[in-house]
């Protein structure tokens, strides 16, 4: 499972340092700050040119969150985010039009993403009138786009609540693709839809990567899906990434306990003798107040007194394989 893959710098369409996004917990009367949840909390990551980096993790983990800082959507704590070499973090809202040209989004909810008001049509129109495109080219482009996404041209006259869901999804990347991004964040696209529609979305998916030289940030909770469909695999665990790697390596021989548990407990995966032990018990701890050490300490079968003690960092234990764990 997985796709083996070497990459260089030259090869990285966006790439992240040191990225943190922490939000304030206030309290009283005067909304006095009494704490911080570290909902991204010194992040490295890349996404590969024309390729797929997959994002896992259980829910609260930061991975929205992430996205999110990514897109610019919610403001920079600190680092870098390097698209085609170029910072973005302290950009202009001039810069950022250009910048979410390159970088559009598509939602887990497609029904709450579009206007009920609007026709498919005008919602997918409104990009390409951004960009200035004249009026009958820009009716002529929608009918492509719904036609690159598998509906008929004639569906834009509709309005989003005459679709099914997978329908709506469709409809919502055509409506990233009318702007000709580079990178598409694909935030949980099919977890709303039945398995059957996931396939059809997933195929679509990967023939539009083939045939626009796409690349994909895709955030998931299915680890069969994004290992089907990534290059390279960033697990991310209470606001860290705590293994990065090839997505072959990830899953034929993953380092750190919290993979592991993720793993066993997808069917189909994690299934060898040797982690049985690999059980994901507990609940997450607040983000507020992380665990000091290794953050996954608290819920790790093999915790050992080091794992509480002292800070870890990620590491390159393989080449090109890193993980955040003391034991890996």
């Amino acid at each position: 499972m997985g796709r083996t893959v070497d990459m260089t710098a030259q090869d990285r369409l966006l790439e992240i340092k040191g990225l943190k996004k922490y939000f304030p917990v206030q309290q009283g009367f005067w909304q006095s700050v009494v704490g911080w949840v570290r909902a991204v909390d010194d992040v490295d990551l890349f996404v590969p040119a024309r390729g797929t980096l997959g994002l896992v993790g259980e829910s609260g983990c930061g991975k929205s969150t992430l996205a999110k800082v990514i897109l610019r959507l919610q403001s920079v704590q600190a680092g870098q985010i390097l698209f085609q070499g170029r910072d973005i973090a302290g950009a202009s809202q001039r810069q950022l039009q250009a910048y979410r040209r390159e970088v559009q989004i598509v939602f887990q909810d497609p029904q709450g993403s579009l206007n009920p008001k609007m026709t498919v049509g005008a919602t997918i129109e409104d990009g390409l009138r951004i960009l200035g495109m004249p009026r009958m080219a820009r009716r002529k482009r929608v009918g492509e786009l719904l036609e690159m996404v598998g509906l008929d041209p004639e569906v834009g006259k509709r309005y989003p609540h005459q679709f099914s869901g997978g329908q709506r999804q469709r409809i919502g990347l055509a409506r990233a693709l009318s702007v000709e991004p580079s990178m598409i964040v694909c935030d949980e696209p099919i977890s709303a839809l039945d398995v059957s529609i996931q396939a059809q979305i997933i195929t679509l998916l990967q023939s539009l990567q083939h045939e626009l030289g796409l690349s994909y940030l895709f955030i998931s909770h299915d680890l069969n899906v994004v290992g089907y469909l990534s290059d390279w695999v960033a697990v991310m665990y209470l606001g860290q990434i705590v293994e990065y790697a090839p997505a072959d390596s990830i899953f034929s021989s993953p380092l750190h306990p919290y993979t592991r548990a993720l793993l066993k407990a997808s069917p189909g995966l994690g299934s060898s003798p040797e982690d049985e032990w690999a059980t994901l018990g507990g609940d997450v701890p607040s983000p507020m107040n992380p665990p000091r050490g290794c953050r996954f300490h608290p819920r790790c079968p093999v915790a050992v007194a080091e794992c509480s003690q002292h800070a870890v960092d990620l590491v390159e234990k393989r080449p090109s394989h890193l993980v955040r764990c003391p034991l890996a």
